[in-house]
């Protein structure tokens, strides 16, 4: 399963989970008013994302998740003092709000096996990296700021 590292763009990922999530809940019938409830939980997780982004680029580091050995600086300001993984977290909010447009319990499985894949395929083979790049003060971010919330 090591193949899987870093090879699977992390917004793929999370766009495959939400197709998976619309067709189990295809059967399902919808409630009314489903689409102003999601609404906000999307810009939620929509700003969350660009927030990520935003430290990122202030910092002028590369955003590549796919290539985090080529960090030039570890981002520890602006939405990084909340959580490690701003983006991934924010992709992980938009699939919530899916699973509330599709009213479907069931559905909610794929945010579950997103948040899954990647603390196993992304997010643990980044901080291996970032550990040899930046050492004590990486593992010092750890201990002070959780991995999602």
């Amino acid at each position: 399963m090591d193949s899987l590292e870093h090879r699977v763009p992390p917004p793929a990922v999370a766009i495959i989970l939400a197709v998976l999530m619309w067709l189990l809940a295809r059967p399902l019938p919808a409630f009314d008013g489903r689409l102003w409830l999601a609404l906000p939980v999307l810009l939620a997780g929509l700003a969350v994302c660009l927030a990520g982004v935003a430290s990122f680029r202030r910092a002028r580091t590369t955003v590549n998740p796919l290539k985090p050995e080529s960090a030039s600086s570890l981002v520890v300001a602006g939405i990084y003092r909340y959580t490690r993984n701003p983006m991934y977290l924010g992709f992980a909010v938009v699939l919530l709000a899916w699973n509330i447009a599709l009213a479907s319990p069931l559905a909610l499985l794929g945010v579950v096996a997103f948040v899954l894949y990647m603390n196993r395929f992304q997010i643990g083979p980044e901080e291996r990296a970032l550990r040899q790049l930046f050492g004590a003060q990486f593992d010092t971010y750890c201990a002070q700021v959780r991995r999602w919330v």
